[in-house]
């Protein structure tokens, strides 16, 4: 009896055995007919002329079959099996012959290439999944993400604790954790960090981590070779937020997600960093199909089924999934005793921590340029402040929380956005009252940042970057996301954007509009109504000037 073992366990021909004929080589010929041609092809050869996986078996197969039709057109020739010795030794083939189709030794060939043939259709037909994992495979961490990367995973306090207490050391290659059938997939903890570097970097907070947790969780277990064939698109889903191929290409070539480039490497898509990039991107675009602000459950949907069934039966479980897991998920509180926007004018104690006390950046000497510790040290409300505190040159400290979280004072703030302005935006009146209320909002004044944000003024790599190469403000570099932690640096592109919103899409803003466009993006600033941003600018605004009439009287932010 014959059997076909295929990717879904194994099923057996209830035929009583026979020679082939008609019946059972169209069967199989079907069979063949029938594999997918899996998006998982491409990663055997990346040339646009790679033959489908399905199609060489069954031009075989057609080949058998005419070769099979043939064979019943020649008359037998006189060369039967010679004695029964030679009869008995046939006897124990596979597939049991007759006495008068051993006549014909061209059948006898055919069974063993259809015997073959089946061999060939169980390696072609088994787990998509597990084909993958031979073409792409992960040990440790540092297989499949940046060096950089890594540094931003061990930064995390969840993330360095864990690796620790696993035995992990900092300079050495960390292993991904493994499931029972030996597959890499990422902790809780691990993916929660990297959903949080995504965002921070990419996404300006527009996009909710626990969103993209819950999705990986629903969609591939949070495994990294995790592969989907859907029948229907004839393509396969992979990697933790189950991308198509297909798609990550649209969202690279069409809607400018250019930072890695899967048109020409599938494989990245495997990669963690990479499948939350485009699956953020993707949800992204969801959020505003067809110019609309979409709602949660419209967009998780639609990132299950397409946006036709974001509202139609077939994806209403999903949602509900989504919810339980994303309810499920363990919370992360950031900075809880640090300065809040709310209470804008409570300072964080102005104390400065020494070296065997701070877990934070220590020295301003260390993340600042000379050229700019000069200018510090030239402004006379700075050298009041430092000499006060006993500071010395070349080894300025920074003020430090409870927690011994660095962070600039009011002063120190105010110097730094008004060094920048007069050196580089002297010409546009850009005030730095503003930049330092901005900061206030975004990052209570911690060099940091406060997740998901970076740096003082929240500006995230993916945008300074943008600044950088299309709107040519290159007085600092911003090779990685770490250089917006640099209090310059992030103060230069937050004013570098503050002015590029100030006349955005050629028209003068009201600072109504430019903080909110700040805050939340220029597309989602909603005039008809106060916000709660504005109103708590203005609060933190007060800080560092006189009245709010001044704010009220000025119709532009310039």
């Amino acid at each position: 009896m014959a059997n076909k073992i295929s990717g879904q366990g194994t099923t057996r021909c209830t035929e009583t055995p026979r020679p082939p004929g008609r019946s059972c080589i169209t069967k199989i010929l079907a069979e063949f007919a029938d594999i997918p041609v899996s998006g998982v092809a491409r990663h055997v050869s990346h040339s646009n002329a790679a033959i489908p996986i399905g199609l060489s078996p069954c031009l075989f197969l057609l080949s058998v079959w005419l070769q099979f039709l043939i064979s019943f057109s020649i008359p037998p020739h006189n060369n039967k099996l010679r004695t029964e010795r030679d009869i008995h030794s046939h006897s124990h083939s596979p597939f049991p012959l007759s006495s008068d189709l051993r006549t014909y030794p061209t059948l006898l060939s055919i069974y063993a290439v259809v015997l073959s043939l089946y061999l060939h259709a169980y390696a072609i037909r088994s787990d998509q999944e597990q084909f993958a994992r031979m073409v792409v495979s992960f040990k440790y961490w540092d297989d499949c993400i940046e060096a950089e990367d890594l540094k931003e995973m061990w930064k995390e306090v969840e993330v360095s604790t864990e690796w620790i207490d696993a035995g992990e050391d900092r300079g050495q290659k960390v292993h991904l954790s493994r499931d029972p059938d030996g597959q890499p997939y990422l902790t809780q903890t691990e993916m929660r960090a990297v959903a949080y570097i995504v965002v921070r970097r990419h996404f300006r907070s527009q996009i909710d981590p626990d969103m993209i947790c819950a999705i990986a969780e629903l969609e591939s277990d949070r495994q990294l070779l995790a592969v989907r064939y859907d029948k229907k698109s004839k393509e396969a889903k992979v990697g933790l937020m189950q991308i198509t191929h297909k798609n990550a290409v649209w969202l690279f070539s069409e809607m400018g997600y250019r930072l890695y480039d899967v048109e020409q490497n599938p494989d990245l898509l495997f990669r963690p960093l990479v499948s939350i990039y485009f699956g953020a991107a993707y949800l992204k675009w969801l959020s505003t199909f067809q110019d609309k602000e979409r709602t949660e459950e419209f967009v998780i949907r639609a990132y299950k089924g397409g946006t036709k069934k974001a509202t139609h039966k077939s994806t209403l479980p999903y949602w509900k999934s989504y919810i339980s897991v994303k309810e499920s998920l363990p919370s992360r509180k950031f900075f809880d005793d640090g300065p809040s926007p709310a209470n804008a004018s409570g300072a964080p104690p102005p104390v400065h921590a020494g070296a065997s006390e701070s877990s934070g950046t220590e020295y301003w000497d260390s993340i600042t340029t000379p050229e700019d510790m000069e200018q510090m040290w030239a402004h006379p409300d700075v050298v009041k402040e430092w000499t006060r505190s006993g500071e010395k040159r070349g080894k300025v400290r920074f003020s430090h929380d409870a927690k011994k979280r660095s962070y600039l004072s009011r002063v120190e703030l105010k110097a730094v956005a008004e060094i920048i302005l007069s050196k580089y935006f002297s010409t546009k009146g850009v005030k730095p009252t503003y930049l330092c209320a901005i900061a206030e909002m975004v990052s209570m004044r911690f060099v940091n940042g406060v997740s998901p944000r970076i740096g003082l003024m929240g500006i995230d790599y993916s945008t300074a970057f943008w600044i950088y190469m299309e709107l040519g403000y290159r007085a600092y570099k911003v090779d990685s996301a770490d250089d917006l932690t640099k209090p310059f640096v992030s103060m230069y592109f937050g004013a570098a954007y503050l002015s590029y919103l100030s006349e955005y899409e050629g028209k003068e803003r009201t600072p109504q509009f430019v903080v909110q466009a700040y805050l939340e993006g220029p597309k989602n600033v909603n005039l008809q109504e106060t916000g709660p941003s504005w109103l708590k600018f203005e609060q933190a605004l007060g800080n560092y000037e006189a009245t709010k009439s001044k704010i009220q009287s000025t119709c532009a932010i310039l």
